[in-house]
């Protein structure tokens, strides 16, 4: 188990070109935009405008830090300001974001009928139980530790693929995301 720092990830342009997203993990390794079964990315949002659509993927936002966004579609909107809620929605809709400020966003997408997941927020110690395909664990903020080997920073992430229990330690104050990803 081996923490992946923030600076270290790619940059690449979103499938719409409208802003800049960083791969956290994506499986299969090296599936693209249109072949993915899930897809974990960090976006920086600079401006406002349309989400990229994704047909069949149910999608998790949260907001990371910044201004925030309002989000728009056919039923509604919602203010994506709140830090570390997260939102769910469906990729096929057609949403608009109006920027509230400069913003850094935590996304997960699933391909609805092949796997499903869900992102929790942990503010402090915790055992995660077993079972699940793939745990993905991001440090928001704060110093985690990891089965008391693997230690996580601001930005870093971890990605568990062996199903086991993890040993959460809350070093320094903040809070980590916890994505459980399984196959069905």
């Amino acid at each position: 188990m081996k923490a992946v720092a923030y600076s270290s990830l790619v940059a690449a342009p979103w499938k719409n070109g409208g802003g800049v997203t960083r791969e956290l993990a994506c499986y299969p390794a090296g599936a693209g935009f249109d072949d993915f079964l899930w897809r974990v990315s960090i976006a920086d949002v600079h401006q406002s405008g349309p989400f990229s659509r994704f047909p069949g993927i149910d999608r998790v936002i949260l907001l990371l830090d910044g201004g925030g966004m309002v989000l728009r579609d056919e039923a509604g909107e919602h203010a994506l300001t709140e830090a570390l809620a997260p939102h769910a929605f469906r990729g096929e809709l057609h949403i608009d974001a109006e920027l509230v400020g400069p913003s850094r966003d935590f996304n997960l997408m699933l391909r609805r009928g092949r796997v499903e997941g869900a992102v929790s927020v942990l503010l402090d110690s915790a055992t995660l139980e077993a079972g699940q395909a793939a745990r993905l664990l991001f440090c928001a903020s704060g110093q985690w530790q990891i089965d008391g080997q693997c230690e996580l920073q601001q930005g870093d992430h971890v990605l568990i693929e062996s199903g086991l229990a993890n040993g959460i330690a809350m070093l320094e104050a903040g809070a980590l995301l916890c994505v459980d990803i399984k196959l069905i």
